[in-house]
């Protein structure tokens, strides 16, 4: 953003900035105790390009914090793909961190429409990759393939029987033809969308960190990504801030029940 644009917006983060920094448990860099817990808060992750993985990874891990990660077989920032053998270390990590996992779909396509009774449309955004109409076993199919790829990985997985949709975009079709494969559709709250996605140009680090301490509230699902390859100031850069800031407000971060949050 250019020197001198939206001042308003620049003193408000400022503000927000030096207000945090004024905060014990981000000065101290240590999560909030689980006695002082005024609320609770589920941070999911989906697969994304997977840039800053490494760089999230260990913030949550400073926080005490742990998500509900979404996985889908995505290109990454490394020339491969998010559920190939080159990630199983990362994911075994996690694991072990005590992060569980839901599915995010296989090829991360999106659904687009109902195409008549127990049938979807299943639509790739890249050039050259089509789309298809899928009934009930291929639905379930393609929910399924992650996880099964993950637990080939990581056999000791925590797996929730949730999915979510690309985008969370669903239809009637895809979330009752998911249901008859045992899997709810988990998506985010009224404040949950982090902002990760946005516009970096319009939707600065700062404003979305002022934003996010403001707006989020008790029983909020977050989402946010290991990386989105659009964005050119990563999140990554005010994710511990964040967390920080809504440990001091008296949030604890759990991962999600096996039924979801609405």
């Amino acid at each position: 953003m250019a020197a001198g644009r939206f001042p308003g917006m620049r003193r408000a983060a400022l503000a927000g900035l030096l207000a945090l920094a004024a905060l014990p448990a981000l000065a101290q860099g240590q999560a909030a105790p689980a006695a002082s817990c005024r609320g609770t808060l589920y941070l999911t992750i989906d697969t994304g390009w997977s840039r800053e993985a490494e760089e999230i990874a260990a913030i949550l891990r400073r926080r005490g914090v742990r998500a509900t990660l979404f996985v889908a077989d995505e290109p990454s920032a490394r020339g491969d793909r998010t559920l190939s053998a080159s990630w199983a270390e990362f994911w075994r990590a996690r694991a072990a961190e005590g992060h569980i996992f839901a599915s995010h779909t296989w090829r991360h396509w999106y659904f687009t429409g109902d195409s008549g009774p127990g049938r979807v449309r299943y639509a790739s955004r890249r050039a050259g990759e089509g789309a298809e109409v899928l009934d009930t076993a291929a639905l379930c199919a393609e929910l399924e393939r992650p996880i099964q790829a993950l637990k080939a990985a990581v056999p000791d997985a925590r797996v929730l029987p949730l999915w979510r949709a690309p985008g969370g975009r669903t239809t009637p079709n895809a979330v009752s033809m998911a249901r008859q494969c045992g899997l709810a559709h988990q998506g985010w709250t009224a404040n949950g969308f982090l902002g990760d996605e946005l516009d970096s140009g319009a939707h600065p680090n700062a404003a979305l960190l002022n934003r996010n301490l403001a707006n989020i509230r008790d029983g909020e699902v977050l989402v946010m990504h290991w990386g989105v390859r659009s964005r050119r100031e990563p999140f990554a850069g005010i994710l511990e801030p964040l967390i920080a800031g809504l440990q001091a407000r008296g949030f604890c971060f759990e991962t999600l029940p096996p039924e979801g949050r609405r």
